[in-house]
């Protein structure tokens, strides 16, 4: 049967070709119930956004501070520098600052230079010379980074550091220890309240929800946070450093969610 080559050759083609149009009506069929690629054109849907929101009181505070010294000779300018921030370490540890909560964030040297006055120039020599640059000091900073869990002592942790010698103290900000939960709580609540409005709207347009299209989210989450500066802890007089009011107030999370409804 079908000896003539002929006849074969149009079978085979004839085949192909089936093949490739059944493939093609397979793979239109496969894309219009979205297994691949984007929901077709023309599709019904509706999108809805949500919003949830978590407030709490945080329960952690960070802050930086600085150590800066300066000698003419380098090994001097490590070694106060040095000397300084050991002295302030000691003291965070010893008012209940645990050593994983303490990090190194810079520590920077550098030769510092100035420019000699010009000497004033003759009246018949009226281009004044140019003055030298000389080397004033070598100087050393070096910047640590603070996390305070007891917050009833950052305010006397501060004071204190600047009496010791910090030269530098920024950066306050309060923030929640276990924030990944908080901002999922208010996520299940952004998606809680987008359902609900994808239910009304459905109700009111009279159709059906079928099925989640498409969903995305963002969210805000604000902190609170305070810059101060040594010179607020009383460093530099004769007295005792007067602790400052640390006042930590409420913190909102904020997310919100776009969810998108085929609808019938």
């Amino acid at each position: 049967m079908f000896e003539d080559p002929k006849i074969k050759k149009s079978i085979v083609i004839t085949l192909a070709l089936l093949s490739l149009f059944l493939l093609a009506k397979f793979v239109g069929e496969v894309k219009a119930f979205r297994f691949i690629g984007s929901y077709p054109q023309g599709q019904s849907i509706i999108s809805v956004s949500g919003k949830g929101e978590v407030v709490g009181v945080p329960d952690i505070a960070t802050f930086s501070f600085s150590v800066t010294d300066e000698s003419l000779v380098v090994k001097e300018a490590q070694d106060e520098a040095a000397k300084t921030t050991n002295a302030i370490l000691a003291y965070l540890k010893e008012n209940g600052v645990a050593e994983k909560d303490i990090k190194t964030s810079g520590y920077n040297l550098y030769p510092r230079y100035e420019y000699a006055k010009a000497a004033v120039a003759p009246a018949y020599y009226p281009v004044p010379q140019e003055g030298k640059r000389e080397l004033v000091a070598y100087v050393v900073t070096q910047s640590v980074s603070v996390k305070v869990r007891d917050l009833g002592s950052a305010g006397k942790l501060l004071a204190g550091i600047g009496e010791i010698g910090a030269t530098d103290v920024s950066g306050l900000s309060f923030d929640f220890d276990k924030r990944d939960e908080l901002v999922r709580e208010a996520r299940d609540k952004a998606i809680k309240d987008a359902r609900g409005e994808a239910g009304k709207l459905a109700q009111s347009l009279g159709v059906d929800l079928v099925r989640i299209i498409s969903y995305s989210e963002g969210g805000y989450y604000p902190m609170y946070g305070k810059a101060m500066m040594a010179e607020a802890y009383g460093r530099g007089g004769d007295g005792a450093p007067v602790a400052p009011e640390i006042p930590v107030g409420e913190d909102k999370i904020v997310s919100t969610v776009s969810v998108t409804y085929e609808i019938k």
